[in-house]
């Protein structure tokens, strides 16, 4: 069969298992107390959202997993020859191993923050020296299953970074793990812009004949927009850390399993606005003694700030994904595939 038809396979499974889990998931989630605290910050009107339960990222988790596995037993009981490629099959479960770790840390976060009824969960350092384990763990055994130092520069070719390779992906990763971070803070934006951009990688992965990534891909959009029927505004739950970090991971296990980190600069535009936001505000505002250049960060609650309702951002916002998600795939066709 097709790859196309496999990825589509998983794509169903999780939309399916993540829209069903929810109906179960948040009814528990409410019982049990598990309610989102809103920042004294952030946008007043956000107030009303106080209490909304949160962890909801566990939907998809939970249809990753088992599409990825449902699909994988199908595509091998419909192959005549079973042939496993190790490196291939160890991007897609060191992937999702590596995207649920960094769950996990938001798990730990999410709870923190739920008992001590508070914002905050884990301090900065505690998160980044986390984040940077992980990190580091997973471009370990990635190393171990064959993986090299090589990466691919559309136009250019592919370079070798050698021991450069280890600290910048390590840096990469984390720091777009933080990016997803930020960009979960209004109803239903990041789980629509992640599952644009994982469908992009997912056709991505379809042309370079990676298989099982192409599942990988297919399984975190289908995941996202199941969610996004629970998630979208007036949301009834959030994706909590639990799901934004998770997403954070996936997102960098797809483009460092493609080698091709460089595509997370335009697919991942969205992201990336919301960090430097944040970097340039507090940059700014220190460096001024007290100025700012937005009226809020991360850049989503600065168009909130000027009177954008939420579902117009993530439309906007979601649109500029898919625009820059077809200028990626075109970088990508014309300058990689040969």
């Amino acid at each position: 069969m097709a790859t196309g038809i496999w990825s589509f396979e998983a794509a169903i499974i999780s939309f399916i298992v993540s829209s069903l889990i929810g109906s179960k998931l948040i009814p528990f989630l409410v019982k049990v107390k598990c309610g989102q605290t809103i920042k004294e910050i952030g946008p007043s009107w956000h107030k009303s959202k106080q209490n909304t339960p949160t962890m909801g990222g566990i939907m998809f988790i939970c249809s990753t997993l088992i599409a990825i596995a449902m699909t994988t037993v199908c595509l091998r009981m419909a192959s005549d020859e079973i042939i496993v490629n190790k490196l291939k099959m160890a991007q897609l479960i060191g992937g999702f191993l590596m995207s649920l770790l960094y769950g996990a840390i938001g798990f730990v976060d999410d709870f923190i923050s739920i008992k001590k009824k508070r914002n905050l969960g884990l301090n900065a350092k505690q998160k980044l020296a986390l984040q940077f384990a992980v990190a580091i763990i997973y471009l370990i055994v990635m190393r171990i299953y064959g993986d090299d130092t090589k990466t691919i520069i559309p136009f250019v070719g592919t370079i070798d970074l050698r021991l450069f390779y280890y600290p910048l992906a390590a840096l990469i990763i984390v720091g777009m793990v933080n990016a997803v971070n930020l960009t979960d803070g209004i109803d239903g934006l990041n789980g629509s812009v992640t599952m644009f951009v994982a469908s992009f990688f997912m056709v991505m992965a379809g042309v370079s004949g990676n298989q099982e990534m192409n599942i990988f891909c297919a399984a975190i959009a289908g995941g996202c927009l199941g969610f996004l029927i629970w998630n979208f505004n007036p949301a009834k739950v959030f994706m909590g850390d639990t799901g934004s970090l998770f997403l954070g991971g996936a997102v960098c296990a797809m483009a460092f399993s493609l080698d091709l980190p460089i595509l997370i600069l335009p697919l991942g535009i969205i992201y990336l606005c919301e960090m430097f936001s944040v970097i340039l505000q507090v940059t700014y505002f220190k460096a001024t003694h007290g100025k700012r250049i937005f009226k809020m960060t991360p850049i989503h609650h600065h168009f909130e700030m000027n009177g954008w309702n939420e579902v117009k951002i993530v439309l906007v916002f979601s649109g500029v994904t898919f625009l820059m998600g077809i200028g990626s795939l075109l970088l990508f066709l014309f300058g990689v595939v040969k």
